[in-house]
């Protein structure tokens, strides 16, 4: 099979001669019955209402077809809004390429976006009219807590025509590794339904059944909210959300409708929730399938139950925290398609950090009153070693990474700590400069997902008091100096995943100095020219400037009215530091400003310059007098759609909130890594250079040059233009949706209820 094309350019590790082609996940569409969009498996959240319209089973193939491109309620052409997972549920490592292989053919040539992995930018499909078979290669991109989202997502509404895709396959190149071997969760307490609930799981006080908000998930495994039940409207955001509605229940036990001698969980539909009599929400009626425990981060586990309904419905899935209603993300189990004939589910979820349940939106897609049930609940899990594990490596003498050799901590009484040691004193061929310690071993995915991570990696070895914080980090890999090194973990008996860890070397290479922090004595001085009256393109709502707002712009029906005033990034100051930043990496900035007139200024989080990621720092108040700025900044770990950031490199300050014109003064710059340096005035590492401009940019004026600042020379390095703001709008579920989309939705990282 000819590789056509990959999405990235991706380095690969020497796999050795144990490496093969591993299948991780499959569908043939000809295994499928012919039929609209009811008959396929979807992954994930699923598949937007508009993809459902345009997909079906069709000849043994998965069918498209459409004769226009999707729009939003406004008429407006928003080719996203048809969006769907065609193939999924993998459980994915971060570091490990994927690949993608497919067969398609379409009425014409034309490329459709695809996204996979979590990944950011959005690939192509590159469909033609002849039966084309490929193949797209992927690196994982993991979220803010190291998770994962191991489906594909094709965005195929602006395809006018029909395509199909016979089959679509996902594989990897690794080593083969032993059968996982699966065991019983036994502390599942009446997943048959077949016993009554105890009784303070059933009281009530003030009508109100508020025992879902302890920590009883060892004796309760099936949870239910109906609209109109059980209404609470006390209970704070930090538990549920919204604040407002009906709150969750020990599911009700029934006997089972087609056997007597059965009993089921049960939840009934009578009434859906609504914001303002319009959209009704997903999740105004729910079921909770609960775990036991929680799970470890990264690790597979097994679920299977029986379902039926009273009527045909499909139901999407969803990760729950402790607290059912308390979502945590939409990789979960899929959609189910309920029938009125009971039917088998046993699948596979890669459990999240945090996670403690799997939840149906019963009102997602389904509009009338009907009745849910559910019956033999259990889990299994892998088994593996827990405790704490180190795997060693020395990325310059060539020591690899052997996870399943990886050496156990023991608990030393005289230290209270969990110690472990790795290389051999007097053995310099033993030495190791990286180590990933882990809380559980047997298969090297787990032991990589479940690895900690240092808050604070200014490592020196030689201090026993240096204590420091540790929390997950999904395969966290530590920098030391190469030696001989003791580690001590004293894990936090109030909040798991947490603690303290001591790196003591016992011999080897030293360890990095502090170096003095540099001071970049450069006056920058930005003439930020006054906001023009311009019109934003409306195409996606991009803020490109394309049209001058005059009154005889026959597109300009609001002269000078709200958002015709130019942007507040018509004018910026970029600080650039000397290398991509680490998320959740802690810096200071430090500099003295001034300005001709006073206002405050916000920040944001950039990759390069233009190239917009998130918020930065709190907002910067210029003044007529010189100050000086120190503030701390910690590189953002995810974007707005909880997205991981790892190409963030620059802090955009937008000097054009002022719409008039200004003259801004910056000088005597610093920009550092923070780090428990006792000595005043180091630190590990300068992120600016001591002269020159090179971490200086500027922009003066809407539509302007985003330019290297000249220092008075007249020579400018240009940076390429992009968004530097986020218009994007998400639900609940982490989908991207329409500005008309009505219901509870997150925006630049900010909960609203759209109207």
């Amino acid at each position: 099979m000819k590789k056509l094309f990959t999405l990235f350019v991706l380095l690969t590790c020497f796999l050795g001669a144990n490496a093969k082609e591993i299948v991780d996940a499959e569908v043939d569409f000809s295994k499928m019955p012919d039929g609209d969009a009811s008959t396929i498996t979807f992954y994930g959240w699923g598949a937007s209402a508009q993809a459902k319209e345009r997909l079906s089973i069709k000849n043994g193939c998965l069918h498209f077809e459409s004769t226009e491109v999707t729009k939003d309620d406004d008429g407006n052409e928003v080719g996203w809004l048809c969006q769907f997972h065609p193939i999924g549920g993998v459980s994915a490592e971060v570091d490990v390429t994927y690949t993608l292989h497919f067969k398609i053919k379409g009425d014409h040539t034309e490329n459709v976006s695809m996204l996979g992995f979590g990944q950011t930018p959005y690939g192509q499909f590159p469909i033609t009219d002849q039966w084309v078979e490929g193949t797209v290669d992927y690196k994982c991109t993991p979220d803010a807590n190291g998770n994962i989202n191991g489906d594909i997502l094709m965005q195929c509404g602006s395809y006018v025509g029909s395509w199909d895709i016979a089959y679509l396959k996902i594989t990897h190149e690794g080593k083969e590794e032993k059968p996982i071997e699966w065991i019983p969760v036994k502390e599942l307490v009446n997943g048959d339904a077949e016993s009554a609930w105890p009784d303070w799981a059933l009281k009530e006080e003030g009508g109100i059944n508020a025992n879902w908000r302890g920590d009883r998930t060892k004796e309760i495994c099936a949870w239910a909210l109906t609209m109109g039940r059980n209404f609470d409207d006390q209970v704070p955001d930090e538990i549920g959300e919204p604040s407002d509605r009906s709150r969750p229940f020990p599911a009700d036990i029934e006997v089972d409708p087609t056997d007597a001698s059965n009993h089921v969980f049960a939840a009934h539909v009578t009434q859906i929730d609504k914001i303002n009599d319009d959209a009704s929400i997903a999740w105004s009626n729910q079921f909770w399938i609960q775990a036991p425990k929680a799970f470890k981060n990264g690790v597979d586990v097994k679920v299977k139950f029986r379902y039926r309904a009273d009527a045909a419905a499909t139901v999407p899935s969803q990760i729950h925290r402790i607290y059912p209603s308390k979502y945590l993300n939409s990789s979960a189990i899929g959609s189910l398609n309920f029938t009125t004939e009971w039917q088998n589910f046993e699948g596979t979820v890669t459990w999240p950090a945090d996670g403690w349940s799997i939840a149906f939106n019963l009102t997602d897609q389904n509009r009338e009153p009907n009745v849910y049930y559910f019956d033999d609940i259990s889990f299994e899990e892998v088994k593996i070693e827990e405790g704490f594990f180190v795997a060693s490596a020395n990325t310059v003498s060539g020591i690899e990474y052997d996870f399943n050799t990886a050496t156990e901590f023991v608990y030393d009484a005289d230290e209270d700590a969990y110690v472990a040691t790795v290389g051999t004193k007097g053995k310099e061929d033993t030495w190791v400069n990286e180590i990933m310690i882990s809380t559980v071993r047997g298969y090297d995915k787990y032991f990589k997902g479940a690895t900690i991570k240092p808050t604070n990696t200014n490592i020196m070895g030689n201090d026993p008091d240096d204590w420091k914080d540790y929390a997950p980090g999904s395969s966290y890999k530590i920098p030391l100096a190469a030696g001989v090194w003791q580690i001590f973990i004293a894990p936090d008996p109030e909040k798991e995943g947490t603690g303290q860890i001591l790196f003591m070397q016992l011999e080897g290479e030293a360890p990095a100095e502090p170096v003095d922090i540099v001071t970049n004595t450069t006056e920058i001085v930005i003439e930020g020219l006054e906001r023009e009256d311009l019109k934003d393109n409306k195409d996606g709502n991009t803020g490109a400037i394309t049209v001058r707002e005059d009154p005889d712009d026959p597109a300009g029906a609001e002269v000078g009215g709200p958002g015709h005033e130019g942007q507040t990034w018509d004018n910026q100051f970029f600080l650039v530091a000397n290398r991509v930043l680490n998320p959740d990496e802690q810096t200071v900035i430090e500099f003295d400003y001034v300005a001709t007139d006073a206002f405050n200024c916000p920040s944001g989080t950039h990759a390069q310059p233009g190239d917009y990621r998130k918020n930065a720092i709190p907002d910067v108040e210029f003044t007529t007098e010189e100050k000086h700025l120190t503030v701390d900044y910690t590189v953002p770990a995810s974007d707005w759609g909880g997205t991981a950031i790892t190409d963030a490199q620059s802090i955009a300050f937008d000097l054009a909130v002022l719409k008039g014109a200004n003259t801004y003064t910056i000088k005597n710059v610093k920009w550092y890594v923070k780090g428990d340096i006792n000595a005043e005035g180091k630190t590990m590492e300068n992120l600016i250079k001591e002269t020159g401009t090179t971490n200086f940019f500027v922009k003066e004026g809407a539509g302007g040059e985003t330019h290297q600042y000249d220092g008075g020379t007249g020579i400018k390095s240009a940076v390429n233009k992009n968004k530097t703001n986020s218009t994007a709008i998400y639900n609940l579920s982490g989908q991207r949706v329409s500005k008309d989309y009505k219901g509870i939705v997150i925006k630049n990282g900010n909960k609203y209820i759209a109207k």
